[in-house]
């Protein structure tokens, strides 16, 4: 009788993993969501989502006030929002590509920044609002709080995790505000507890154009497969794309594109690039679509709305 019952046991274990390895499998698409300014004079953004090619746009959040997203974990969509609360008071939330689960996941209000996954997408680094605390947070997905951490610096937002999870760099500066003289802000990277921080990024000194608002080096995007970080920065009067490897041993320009580049995002596998497009007076933002291996461009967008802004990847299983 023991024996049939290991046996029997040990056959459900063997289709639970076959189950596992089945759902591993599952086809899915990938869309790419964004953020649209879509009723300028009474502040209310939006987040729409669209296939790779740029069709099937949708409105996902419909909802009054801000709403923005910043990041996904496989067909979890994460955005903030202010609807629960005062305007402009955001606290985190996700959803699927077409709009629907949506669910609080922070109780804490969050400051307007990018955040990151690691754990298959179990955990989260974030950034709370500085009313809330002056820390990067390590959070679960259901907001709960495993590890704060605080850089030695005046400030810091946009962390984002290393591919394995054990690093985590961010964007820092030497005061608190761009509004303060002397303000600069660079990506710096540490470990997962708060050691061993250190500088990637240095702006040229001699670039006398850069605009005292813009960035030096904007919300980093880490590569999944290559050894390399991506952001923005304004160098020589445009915004382009470079790269700096996570030891700031190495760092390139990225892109050459004829437009100016801002946030943008990589697909899980690498070989596409989303990102923010927009002239030199910025009047006008489109989401444009960079195959990595050829660098054939695709522009997704068009002029019904001026801002389309901050592009991400999500999955989406039929």
């Amino acid at each position: 009788m023991k024996y049939f019952l290991f046996i029997l046991s040990l056959l459900l274990v063997i289709a639970c993993q076959s189950d596992v390895k089945k759902d591993a499998k599952k086809p899915y698409a990938l869309k790419i969501a964004y953020n649209v300014a879509f009723d300028i004079e009474n502040d209310n953004y939006e987040v729409f989502s669209m296939n790779m090619d740029g069709s099937d746009k949708k409105n996902i959040t419909n909802l009054k006030g801000v709403e923005w997203t910043y990041d996904a974990y496989d067909d979890d969509l994460y955005f903030i929002s202010d609807k629960d609360t005062l305007h402009r008071h955001y606290f985190l939330y996700r959803m699927k590509a077409d709009g629907s689960a949506k669910i609080k996941v922070s109780d804490f209000r969050l400051a307007d920044s990018w955040h990151g996954f690691r754990n298959n997408g179990n955990e989260l680094v974030v950034r709370p609002h500085k009313s809330v605390d002056t820390a990067i947070y390590i959070i679960d997905k259901e907001g709960k709080l495993l590890k704060r951490i605080r850089p030695d610096l005046d400030m810091f937002t946009s962390p984002n995790f290393s591919p394995d999870g054990k690093k985590i760099v961010f964007r820092g500066g030497n005061k608190s505000s761009r509004f303060e003289r002397g303000y600069d802000d660079e990506l710096y990277i540490m470990n997962d507890d708060g050691s061993g921080m250190q500088q990637l990024t240095h702006f040229p000194r001699n670039d006398s154009l850069k605009k005292w608002h813009s960035y030096s080096a904007g919300p980093p995007r880490w590569h999944p497969t290559e050894n390399f970080i991506s952001y923005q920065s304004e160098r020589n009067g445009r915004y382009n794309l470079y790269a700096v490897t996570p030891d700031g041993i190495e760092s390139w320009k990225l892109t050459d594109n004829a437009f100016s580049e801002g946030w943008h995002d990589w697909s899980p596998d690498g070989k596409h690039l989303a990102i923010e497009s927009f002239d030199k007076e910025q009047s006008q933002f489109n989401i444009v679509l960079m195959n990595w291996e050829t660098k054939e461009l695709r522009t997704l967008t068009d002029s019904s709305y001026k801002y389309q802004q901050a592009p991400v990847f999500v999955k989406f299983y039929e």
